[in-house]
């Protein structure tokens, strides 16, 4: 009965708030006609709101993942409601982000009691209270984390951080609260140095629009490394020039200024020269010699006449006969020789493997794997015998060639797909089990260069 009634009057009180914050309203034209005063101040009792608003959201969403541990399996709330995990069912039920419900959660375990930091003790209060809002309570547990201190010590610190958030927002707190940690645990900074420094890395990413995209995480060295570098690029552009050899107002400042490029393309352009330069004076191993090779694939004829296009291995997006010629002007070029067939650099049976020309041809001619829907480019590839080497006695040709990118060559092989010719056109054969033979993707290069 007890339950019951609680029940009634928490759905009851949801109701009454849900209703005087709908009355409240967003009226453009009332806020227009305030003063800056009444404004702030109007702000300062939002941001209340919002706190309270979601302190209840994590508590709610805290309690929503107790019930839905996973020791309670397929009888927990989340799998029970259909849903693989509490996350989900917060997300649905609130119509947030992924991001969005797993933070509610996680603020929601410190509210509840559940956590397993109990230093966080604190901070759970506060966010019940409606005095730290959830963001808040994430930079502090974030803050503080990584790092052996005694739960004593580090509960002391959040408790300073509670009430030191009344002046800070969420991401000075977080500072703050690195600030503390450093503090205590002085002699694990360099173990938290070299963690930072492991999680280092850079993804190159091709997108479908014909543009690439370059995600670079930096640890604290090497990214003040680069920061320099940046400002020295874009500061005039930002701020003011920070020329350390020149006058503020000297040419290479007005020069930097004055550029039609934006900012961001100016600060790409400079790091793009910067790599190439960097290439063609490497005389280390490194990145091996000379300058980036960039492979731009052109019809003869077109060429000749300066009319057409071409293409660069790897990329998606034609250029134009003018960016040709000009790659070409600033680069060696490599010609590939052709039998009377016009199918180039044939060995037989001589050698087994296809040598870097070859590969080059195969590179021109297929551009980059040939299975149905994929789209590695020819550097990621293989060059594989149609006709096996071994089994097949198969020459290594040209004609005999095919590139795969590893995963598919690995799949052909250990799973004992076969690769057909019927005419001009390449089918893969699946097992006998996996249904019926699928015709491989067209050769893109050629195809597109004759288009």
């Amino acid at each position: 009965m007890w339950q019951n009634f609680f029940m009634a009057l928490l759905l009851d009180r949801h109701d009454t708030a849900l209703a005087a914050v709908r009355a409240l309203g967003v009226d453009a034209l009332a806020l227009a006609a305030l003063d800056d005063t009444a404004l702030l101040q109007l702000a300062r009792l939002s941001g209340q709101l919002s706190r309270l608003v979601g302190a209840n959201a994590a508590v709610i969403a805290g309690e929503i993942e107790r019930r839905s541990a996973r020791s309670l399996g397929g009888a927990g709330l989340a799998q029970a409601a259909g849903f693989r995990t509490p996350q989900e069912l917060v997300r649905t039920l609130t119509g947030s982000t992924k991001a969005e419900a797993s933070q509610a959660v996680a603020v929601g375990r410190i509210t509840t009691g559940h956590d397993p930091r109990p230093w966080l003790a604190s901070v759970g209060a506060a966010v019940r209270a409606g005095s730290l809002s959830p963001a808040s309570a994430r930079a502090i547990a974030a803050g503080l984390a990584g790092t052996a201190v005694p739960d004593a010590e580090l509960g002391g610190a959040a408790a300073q951080l509670v009430e030191e958030a009344a002046d800070l927002d969420a991401d000075r707190l977080f500072a703050r609260a690195r600030q503390l940690r450093d503090e205590l645990d002085e002699a694990g900074i360099a173990n938290r140095e070299a963690a930072l420094r492991e999680r280092r890395s850079l993804r190159f990413h091709r997108r479908p629009d014909g543009m690439s995209h370059l995600s670079w995480d930096l640890d604290p060295e090497t990214a003040a490394h680069i920061s320099d570098l940046y400002d020295r690029a874009t500061s005039p552009r930002r701020g003011g020039p920070r020329f350390t050899d020149a006058s503020p107002d000297g040419p290479d400042a007005a020069r930097i200024a004055d550029d039609p490029r934006s900012t961001d393309q100016l600060a790409s352009d400079v790091f793009a020269d910067l790599l190439r330069a960097g290439a063609d004076a490497d005389s280390s191993q490194l990145l091996g010699s000379g300058a980036p090779a960039v492979r731009v694939i052109v019809a003869a004829t077109a060429l000749a006449s300066g009319t057409g296009h071409g293409r660069i291995e790897g990329q998606t997006e034609p250029v134009s006969i003018e960016t040709v010629e000009r790659l070409a002007c600033a680069g060696a070029t490599t010609a590939i020789r052709v039998d009377s067939t016009g199918q180039p650099l044939d060995l037989g049976r001589e050698q087994r493997l296809y040598t870097r020309q070859q590969r080059i041809a195969l590179a021109v001619r297929d551009g980059g794997c040939r299975w149905p829907g994929c789209e590695r480019p020819p550097s990621w590839t293989e060059a594989h015998h149609v006709k096996h080497w071994q089994r097949d006695r198969g020459s290594t040709d040209i004609a005999n060639g095919v590139l795969l990118c590893r995963h598919h060559h690995l799949l052909v092989h250990n799973n004992r797909w076969k690769i057909e010719k019927r005419g001009s056109q390449l089918w893969l054969i699946p097992p006998e089990k996996d249904g019926q033979a699928l015709p491989m993707r067209d050769p893109s290069v050629l195809g597109m260069l004759s288009a």
